[in-house]
């Protein structure tokens, strides 16, 4: 394995023979907390000892959200930025199978055989003993080490990750996101939790009222953020800049399908429509609510700059 060559496969059709051999961790990885990367760690030192390339297979979507849908728990990030983390992680390759019918209907042996064997090649496995796959779900933790003596690779379960004496997942943190326990989840995370993607063109309202909103489509059917927000925002020259935004789906003014993020940057006049922007969330202000008018909804975004501004010059 060539080191530092990162690749990011999308879909079984991808994959070629000079991806065989390796070694594999799966799962949805949303996220990509401290508990991930001590599975990343395993992965990674298996794939140096064997000098083979570490994988992370995940799946988009989400398998919770293939079958719920709109019910699915929100997603902490998109597929784009879970690949990075995963790459800043260390890993030499994240192989994202489409989840659809399709690869749902496979069952737990031809999951194995075709997947894991003669498409990846696997020598190593590194996989929770609560894993289950398969059509028929019959595939386990015991599944797989019996599929490993007969296909010839190892399998090891993943350590699991404590903080405060409760294992560390994308659930616990999800939770902490809704209650705006920001601590927490970098806790959990080991790192600020930020949401990141490109400026589009909105409809311009905010702007008509002195209060111009760079806006992001998040791509999820939920976000676990709901309301306004002070914020920190990074921008693709480097310079970091507070603000307020808004998460949801916009009610007073015909709302969203999906949630959408809107951020004012205080004291910023430059255009950054296309740019990718990184906004860290600091402080709750309030949820998001509907408004008899636009006149209100415009009273309130000005009280909540200044409640956001007094925020900042308080700490």
């Amino acid at each position: 394995m060539q080191q530092g060559a990162q690749e990011f496969i999308r879909g079984i059709a991808n994959l070629q023979p000079r991806h065989r051999g390796s070694v594999v961790t799966i799962g949805s990885f949303d996220g990509v907390h401290l508990g991930h990367k001590t599975i990343v760690r395993q992965v990674r030192d298996q794939a140096q000892r064997l000098r083979l390339a570490s994988v992370v297979m995940t799946f988009e979507p989400q398998p919770h959200e293939y079958f719920a849908g709109e019910k699915a728990p929100a997603r902490l990030m998109r597929v784009r930025d879970k690949a990075k983390a995963l790459f800043e992680a260390g890993v030499d390759r994240v192989f994202c199978v489409t989840f659809n019918r399709r690869f749902s209907s496979l069952s737990a042996e031809e999951f194995v055989k075709q997947i894991l064997v003669d498409g990846l090649g696997v020598k190593y496995l590194v996989i929770g003993d609560d894993f289950r796959f398969g059509c028929d779900r019959s595939g386990d933790y015991q599944f797989l080490l019996d599929a490993g003596k007969r296909y010839g690779f190892e399998v090891t379960d993943t350590q699991t990750l404590m903080l405060d004496s409760e294992r560390i997942s994308s659930t616990r943190i999800r939770a902490a996101l809704e209650a705006s326990d920001f601590r927490l989840a970098e806790r959990l995370l080991g790192r600020p939790y930020k949401i990141e993607g490109k400026v589009i063109r909105g409809q311009q309202l905010a702007r008509q009222w002195d209060m111009p909103t760079a806006n992001v489509q998040l791509h999820r059917y939920r976000s676990p953020l709901n309301g306004v927000f002070a914020v920190e925002v990074s921008l693709a020259d480097g310079q970091l800049l507070q603000g307020v935004a808004n998460v949801g789906v916009r009610p007073t003014i015909g709302g969203e399908n999906t949630p959408i993020l809107e951020v004012h940057l205080f004291d910023f006049e430059g255009d950054i429509y296309e740019q990718e922007i990184a906004v860290e969330f600091k402080h709750k202000l309030r949820d998001e609510q509907k408004f008899d008018s636009l006149d209100e909804l415009k009273q309130q975004i000005y009280r909540d700059k200044d409640e956001a501004q007094a925020w900042f010059a308080a700490r």
